[in-house]
């Protein structure tokens, strides 16, 4: 079930209007952009209001001097990238979804993508902000430059908090320069160790910029090879790890000469390394394809389980080897999908079944993904959020006074529930202790 009404406003006025509304006849609310979340963060029931940003989907200010874009929370994150283009710039941040996450989404999940290693994460982006509490006053902070140390920085709430807090309407935005030209590459390597020292090697490159370093697991890269038709005669797939690498500079031949360099290095140190570079953009988009379709395994296995983890670089190798092995203890037919953003150790894991799982499964899955995963220096949450699913991860791996700010800051700007009820923490309802805590690490 979901809920029964939508609002659709479309300025900062009428979602405060709307928020006065609601907050003086205790309705909750739901803000929802894009709709790509993939841990029940924008999911509505009977009784709520769902608010619709799609209305408000202007870019109002690209300053190209200021290296700054003015946007609303409704922009999609794609259009915003085809507007900074004309003048040669980008946000800077880049995910499969570009096409239809909004930017006030992506600032609600504090989303990441392929480019996070070195530009950050949406927080890291994000200059000013203009967000619409819970009894409809308007915060508004929009500060176009980079240096601001006058009190709280209070936007940061507001970042990762998926619009629990209030509804993020408006943001200023940090651009960089685009690179001239951009080349792109797939690497075949004997193990994860090879995949980092190449991905060290590529950071360290004299001609260009690394900006992308995405790793596919042989089960992954030989179900989208297969389901998109992808082959090439110089290139066989049947290697333990495969690493897909961008890099971006002033020319592309330049570029194509670097990553000749970068082969040549790394099959010294790890023979045995294939590699294909790409010729044309429409093999570079083909490869990118690989590694971006990930629908593909959703038609496979309808509603399959997933799962998003930040593991430090050190520790990925020995954690991926004991997720297999636990899984397969669980269910020697259990071989997930795994891929991700390997240059900042976010770790994307799907099942390789239909779900939902039920519940005893659920929990040993999550069990063995989860199993020291904090005394790692990691998190069960890379970039998706908690949304409505992960709160018992939440409550099973956060520290207790974490917890307990978290309630405190909650209970301040939304002492009543309206804003996005049942994410990321419990009800008020359901208060944080030490018997609610550990009866939930034994469910994870």
């Amino acid at each position: 079930m979901a809920a029964g009404i939508i609002v659709a406003p479309a300025t900062t006025d009428e979602v405060a209007a709307v928020m006065r509304l609601c907050s003086q006849y205790a309705v909750p609310v739901v803000a929802q952009g894009g709709r790509t979340g993939l841990v029940g963060g924008s999911i509505s029931k009977p009784g709520e209001i769902v608010l619709s940003l799609e209305r408000m989907n202007r870019i109002e200010r690209l300053d190209a001097v200021e290296h700054t874009a003015v946007v609303q929370a409704g922009v999609v994150l794609e259009n915003l990238q085809k507007a900074a283009a004309e003048h040669r710039l980008e946000p800077g941040i880049d995910l499969a979804a570009r096409g239809s996450a909004t930017i006030g989404g992506m600032i609600s999940t504090n989303a990441g993508g392929v480019m996070a290693f070195r530009n950050g994460v949406m927080r890291h982006r994000v200059l000013g902000l203009e967000a619409v509490l819970p009894d409809g006053s308007v915060y508004c902070d929009m500060t176009r430059v980079v240096k601001n140390a006058a009190g709280y920085d209070l936007k940061h709430l507001f970042i990762g908090a998926e619009g629990t807090l209030g509804v993020v309407t408006c943001a200023v935005l940090k651009l960089d320069p685009m690179p001239c030209a951009t080349a792109t590459a797939l690497f075949g390597l004997p193990s994860v160790k090879a995949a980092l020292d190449l991905i060290r090697l590529a950071l360290d490159c004299e001609t260009g910029e690394l900006r992308a370093a995405e790793a596919l697991w042989p089960s992954f890269i030989d179900l989208t090879a297969a389901a998109r038709g992808w082959s090439e005669p110089d290139f066989e797939l049947g290697r333990p790890i495969y690493l897909l690498l961008g890099l971006g500079g002033a020319r592309e031949e330049a570029l194509r000469v670097e990553f000749e360099k970068l082969f040549g290095d790394i099959l010294d140190r790890h023979p045995g390394t294939t590699g294909i570079l790409a010729s044309s953009k429409r093999q570079e988009e083909a490869l990118w394809g690989l590694r971006e379709d990930t629908e593909v395994i959703y038609r496979a296995h309808p509603a399959a389980p997933s799962y998003d983890v930040s593991v430090p670089l050190s520790e990925i190798d020995g954690y991926v080897e004991r997720i297999l092995a636990g899984l397969a203890g669980i269910d020697p037919e259990l071989k997930p999908y795994v891929f991700g953003h390997l240059a900042d150790g976010n770790l994307h894991i799907v099942l390789n079944r239909g779900g939902p799982l039920p519940a005893a499964l659920a929990a040993a899955v999550e069990a063995v993904l989860y199993a020291d995963l904090v005394a790692l220096g990691g998190s069960f949450s890379a970039e998706h959020g908690v949304g409505s699913k992960r709160i018992h991860s939440l409550l099973a791996t956060a520290d207790e006074t974490k917890l307990k700010l978290m309630r405190r800051v909650k209970d301040t700007l939304d002492g009543h529930s309206l804003m996005n009820p049942g994410k990321v923490m419990p009800l008020a309802s359901h208060p944080i202790n030490d018997s609610s805590r550990n009866g939930v690490e034994a469910h994870a």
